[in-house]
């Protein structure tokens, strides 16, 4: 298969992942940790603009960091965070979690430790995670007004020298499939999949980026 027809069935997955949430103000910005520094400047970005008054920044190491980073992904975040100007009061750190579901859980620990219960919240994360961090929310954290953010790239501007295209597309791929399997775990709530994407992910499978499937 062509390079450019596995970039259509990759970005039909891309696409697929994106919510299109429109960005409103909101109480706090939840930022997850990951390999990607390019959420955390987003991040930043939002607050300094205005989008909400405090910030949240949660991770401790995944899969795809523990080898990478020499501390928590959520105190490296919000070191990002400080070098843009992010002032020290707008900040909080929680750097325990391991999984999406433990981001939220332990971020709304930490918020209602400090008296804080939100009504809104913007939740930062890579493109291709915004379906299934908000699907993990919801399931976790429900009743709130949740948007799903993520840094404004395009599918073909995504990777990285750090991030390799066919890295993005295993992982975006294993992330629609624990779309599908992860609501009967009782991880997130339920989404619908298209017959197209489903298809798409199959062909993908077949085509070896199958690296990041549980």
């Amino acid at each position: 298969m062509t390079q450019s027809l596995i970039d259509e069935l990759a970005r039909k997955i891309w696409d697929y992942h994106h919510l299109n949430h429109t960005l409103e103000k909101s109480d706090v910005i939840l930022v997850l940790g990951s390999n990607d520094l390019r959420v955390a400047e987003y991040a930043a970005e939002l607050y300094l603009q205005g989008w909400a008054p405090l910030i949240v920044f949660s991770g401790n190491a995944g899969a795809l960091t523990r080898e990478r980073f020499n501390r928590p992904e959520a105190e490296l975040f919000a070191e990002i965070a400080r070098r843009m100007g992010v002032h020290e009061g707008a900040m909080l750190i929680e750097a325990e979690s391991i999984n999406t579901g433990e981001n939220v859980v332990f971020s709304r620990r930490l918020l209602e430790s400090k008296g804080i219960d939100p009504d809104s919240l913007i939740l930062v994360q890579k493109p291709y995670m915004e379906r299934r961090a908000y699907a993990t929310f919801m399931n976790f954290w429900p009743g709130k007004r949740v948007i799903a953010a993520s840094p404004p790239i395009s599918f073909s501007e995504y990777p990285t020298e750090d991030l390799p295209r066919d890295l993005v597309i295993s992982i975006m791929v294993g992330d629609l499939q624990r779309i599908r399997i992860y609501p009967g775990r009782g991880f997130q709530i339920e989404q619908e999949i298209p017959n197209d994407v489903w298809q798409a992910f199959e062909k993908l499978v077949e085509l070896g980026y199958d690296k990041h499937l549980i």
